[in-house]
């Protein structure tokens, strides 16, 4: 297999927006994308979309041609992957895979979600369809409720406290702030977190993602022939994984880790020959802050049930030895579901190219993505490097 680069990134904003609808949104982080590679429409020789659920949020199915052929990208193959939150970490798994192959030399990969269309309780139905519908969701489970499980089952195995979980919500909304792009530029204390409204115990509204409206696009080709796109820091794709476990949180042998982050993560590794020593920063999969804390002992940054205490003690903020969702993570720039795999490439793509401003961590050479779906059914793990660094 041949070796593949990030030759261009684009994102919108995440927010609420009402005025505006999906196609919209996936056509502008499009032709970003392509306006930041120097690239047109007719060098895409393949495109793939990451959306969750645009057929019950906005009525739309047929997404792929219905996007690609508005950024006049046609006479290509162009194809919807549905992975739940991991949506386009899985559509960019597979469009690497096909660059690596040979099978084509450019892939666009377009991740996004208008959720704010619906009203919350449609929202959360809607979401709710990422579990197991006959099981926990025929229950009345939602994900808040599943996450709070996840949280309260590692606070007692481990010791984490709710000072913990806040800590992480706190970090991230620092790091969201000094972020143009996301949904709430809101700094926040830890007294706040801890007293935020209850959603489902021991998580509170600063514990849990938002539902926003957004997308985001990465162009990718042979490392070769990516000099010919772009005229900045060369950013190579190291190591990929996707992998898949049950969907129903009760089939876990221990829901305090996510096996299929685990797997990915050391498939990953592998495949780069890296360990998770060498990486400079990550954006984690923050759908709750119980979620980060996890991916950190999941990815080996912290030791199992250690999480809470490396996010307390600050070894996860920008200055800290593993800075991670520098972006503001999904709890502060946003969780527009269907983009957020691609959004998280596109941060890290950022940072090694040291243009995330106020954000920039000072050591940046190689970067871990980590994107989840539902309660961990789906896991995807990228690492990307700049190229001689």
């Amino acid at each position: 297999m041949r070796p593949v680069a990030v030759v261009g990134i684009g994102k919108t904003a995440f927010g609420a927006f009402p005025d505006r609808d999906l196609r919209s949104l996936a056509v502008e982080a499009g032709n970003r994308c392509l306006e930041d590679a120097n690239a047109q429409p007719s060098q895409v020789e393949a495109f793939y979309l990451g959306n969750f659920a645009g057929p019950s949020f906005v009525g739309q199915n047929h997404l792929a041609p219905y996007v690609a052929g508005a950024m006049g990208i046609t006479g290509v193959p162009a194809t919807r992957f549905e992975a739940a939150c991991a949506s386009s970490g899985a559509a960019f798994y597979h469009a690497v895979m096909a660059v690596a192959a040979g099978i084509h030399d450019t892939a666009l990969v377009v991740g996004v979600e208008k959720m704010t269309s619906q009203p919350t309780p449609k929202v959360a139905e809607i979401l709710a369809g990422a579990g197991d519908s006959t099981g926990e969701v025929r229950a009345g489970a939602t994900f808040p409720a599943l996450f709070a499980m996840i949280a309260r089952r590692h606070m007692h195995q481990y010791g984490t406290t709710r000072e913990h979980l806040a800590a992480v919500a706190v970090k991230n909304h620092a790091n969201g702030a000094k972020n143009p792009l996301a949904h709430m530029r809101k700094v926040i204390t830890l007294e706040q977190a801890l007293n935020g409204k209850p959603v489902a115990d021991p998580l509170t509204v600063y514990d849990c993602s938002l539902v926003s409206d957004g997308a985001a696009a990465v162009l990718i080709a042979p490392l070769d022939r990516a000099a010919e796109f772009a005229h900045r820091p060369l950013i190579q794709i190291l190591g990929i994984a996707q992998i898949s476990d049950h969907v129903a949180l009760d089939t876990k042998d221990d829901i305090t880790t996510f096996a299929a982050v685990r797997a990915a993560g050391e498939k990953a590794y592998k495949m780069a020959g890296l360990t998770p020593a060498n990486i400079d920063l990550a954006e984690v999969h923050d759908c709750f802050t119980i979620a980060e804390i996890v991916a950190t002992e999941d990815l080996g940054f912290a030791p199992k049930g250690q999480g809470g205490f490396f996010a307390a003690a600050g070894e996860t903020s920008l200055s800290g030895s593993k800075p991670l969702n520098t972006s503001g993570g999904l709890k502060s720039k946003g969780h527009p579901v269907g983009a957020t795999g691609v959004g998280q490439i596109c941060d890290i793509v950022q940072q090694l190219r040291g243009d995330a401003g106020d954000r920039q961590v000072a050591k940046h050479s190689i970067g871990l993505a980590q994107n989840l779906g539902g309660s961990g059914a789906t896991a995807v793990v990228s690492i990307l490097g700049v190229v001689g660094a």
